[in-house]
């Protein structure tokens, strides 16, 4: 495990000698007049420690109180770094493990197989509402079924036609009979695909040797949840790669809240796996790997995407616009090479993912929806037809973000001190979600990282990171209907007001310690610059020469000054 100011000691390695605190021998005790205290063990003849590493256990008050259950903080003369088994990122997974185990507890009730015969005869127990009362619910369940999964069909070659809750046919806005084709970008459509294979063909081997006959549809959720832990691991483990000294930040990605309720509602994890890989590429100073995750998330989710726009500012400020260049080229690139395939055979399906999007109204998560609730207005767009698109709503969201990008572009180019990468891209991606029509609740999931790496204020984040998970319950709850004993409308629209509040007061806070960089825990004090910025971290600002003054740094030609002995980046290493 590596990390900015040590080498891969856990694991024996001595590369680089690290920077110690103390003397290679301790001096003879001064004072006669009692014995000298002798360690009950022979002292290590390499005494070399990550001493620059962050003591979350010394540091931080909430983890010096859990630390007590495990017998307090670290020892003040303790070689940090030298464990070889319970690495801080091997502890990290299993902190992983347990929330993972927790998030698939929760979904649990709706997995309970009813029903006889074979495998693909029997379903998840889903009856009167179940998925709401027990809060169980995901997409993948109903997706099965809904997208012809069930019958073996390749996503985005069939196709089937919505009806009416009579069964009838519906017609949309323009007249046409109303056909659906799988909603997903090509990834996550490929990878229910091959779920859906695995699911089949364990129920066939169910037939021929004597195993527990599950649920097709649930060994279908199963073997996605598998897929899906396994993009959390590497979410973890990027984001402790990232975090350099501060490895333990990422134990809040590990055990975040949020992943009990949403790491299994949807497949959003297999973006924000490729989105965080993207940012430890970058960091690593492999633009076009970097480039490639970055294509490789936008065809599993749009999202990713977003990175290119923290990426091409500060690309801009410090004048290394060639290697974004570079990077938005191959994300372009790796994205045709999986998108063409199907795009190519077969058009209306791949470009229905596109359509949905323009044609959704304000989705019941959105700010739009919660003005709605607490007032009489109606939307922007009413007396629409079915699935006609809502041109205002569109606009309107299209301009609000494009608004909020030219105000971090303002911050990025005139803050004194250039705003670390993690800090611009949880402000685009933050400001992304308060805009749009839809924030679904496994979008939280997109934060989590990003937010860890730009503002590691662990007290902060665990408060945005409950109130958001606790948005699902009063969500469930509606959804389940007053009329059944559920919450009314204005419950749930109050704990997403609240969610909203917490996610803007992370980016003020965010805000502020880019204009006062001396807060920031991550430079510590001006020892660091930007340890996941890859070609930015300690670069010299050098904006084009057609940039207005208005838009240039305060100190455009001052160069970060660190210390001479500053360790090295943790992923140039």
């Amino acid at each position: 495990m590596t990390e900015s100011g040590d080498t891969e000691i856990e694991d024996g390695a001595a590369a680089t000698p690290l920077r110690s605190s103390r003397p290679s021998q301790r001096p003879a005790a001064v004072s006669s007049s009692r014995p000298a205290a002798v360690s009950p063990q022979p002292l290590a003849l390499d005494r070399r420690s990550a001493d620059d590493r962050d003591k979350p256990s010394r540091t931080d008050v909430l983890a010096g109180s859990l630390s007590q259950v495990i017998g307090g903080p670290v020892g003040r003369h303790a070689l940090i770094g030298r464990t070889r088994f319970l690495t801080p990122l091997r502890v990290m997974l299993l902190i992983a493990v347990v929330f993972l185990a927790l998030g698939y507890s929760s979904k649990a009730a709706c997995l309970v197989t009813t029903g006889s015969g074979t495998a693909d005869q029997k379903v998840a127990n889903w009856q009167n509402q179940r998925a709401y009362y027990e809060m169980c619910y995901s997409d993948t369940v109903p997706l099965y079924t809904a997208e012809l999964l069930n019958l073996g069909k390749f996503p985005y070659k069939s196709s089937w036609i919505e009806k009416d809750s009579e069964g009838r046919p519906q017609k949309q806005f323009d007249g046409n009979i109303a056909v659906r084709y799988m909603e997903y970008p090509v990834i996550v459509g490929t990878y229910q695909y091959v779920s859906m294979s695995l699911a089949k063909s364990y129920s066939a081997l169910s037939r021929l040797v004597p195993i527990p006959s599950i649920a097709e549809v649930v060994m279908f959720f199963n073997i996605s949840a598998l897929g899906l832990a396994l993009a959390w691991f590497a979410t973890v483990w990027a984001t402790s790669q990232l975090a350099g000294r501060r490895i333990w930040d990422a134990a809040l990605v590990a055990g975040s809240p949020i992943v009990i309720f949403q790491i299994f509602t949807n497949f959003d994890a297999l973006a924000t796996a490729f989105a965080t890989g993207a940012v430890l590429a970058w960091a690593r100073r492999r633009p076009v790997l970097a480039g490639v995750l970055i294509g490789l998330g936008v065809a599993a989710k749009l999202y990713p995407i977003l990175l290119l726009i923290p990426l091409a500012l500060l690309g801009l400020r410090s004048g290394r616009l060639r290697e974004v260049g570079r990077t938005a080229g191959a994300a372009v690139v790796a994205w045709l090479v999986v998108n063409l395939p199907v795009m190519v055979m077969f058009p209306r399906g791949w470009s229905e993912f596109f359509r949905l999007n323009t044609r959704r109204g304000d989705d019941m998560d959105s700010l739009y929806n919660v003005v709605k609730s607490f007032t009489d207005w109606q939307g922007f767009d009413t007396g629409l037809g079915l699935w006609e698109p809502p041109t205002i709503l569109n606009t309107v969201v299209f301009v609000l973000f494009v608004l909020c990008c030219a105000g971090v572009g303002y911050i990025v180019l005139t803050a004194p001190q250039r705003p670390r990468l993690a800090q611009v891209a949880f402000l685009i991606v933050a400001l992304f979600l308060l805009t749009n029509k839809v924030w679904s609740p496994q979008f939280s999931l997109w934060l989590v990282p990003l937010a860890v790496l730009a503002l590691p204020h662990r007290r902060i984040l665990l408060a945005w990171m409950t109130i958001d998970a606790l948005v699902w319950v009063p969500r469930m709850l509606f959804l389940y209907g007053e009329q059944n004993r559920g919450l009314p409308e204005q419950w749930f629209t109050i704990t997403v007001l609240l969610r909203d509040i917490a996610v803007i007061a992370l980016c003020a806070l965010v805000i502020r310690q880019i204009y006062r960089p001396e807060l920031d825990l991550v430079r510590n004090r001006g020892q660091f610059d930007d340890p996941s910025g890859g070609v930015f971290d300690g670069a010299v600002d050098r904006p084009p020469g057609w940039l207005p003054k208005r838009l240039r740094p305060a100190s455009r030609d001052t160069a970060i000054t660190l210390p001479e002995e500053r360790p090295a980046a943790i992923l140039n290493a």
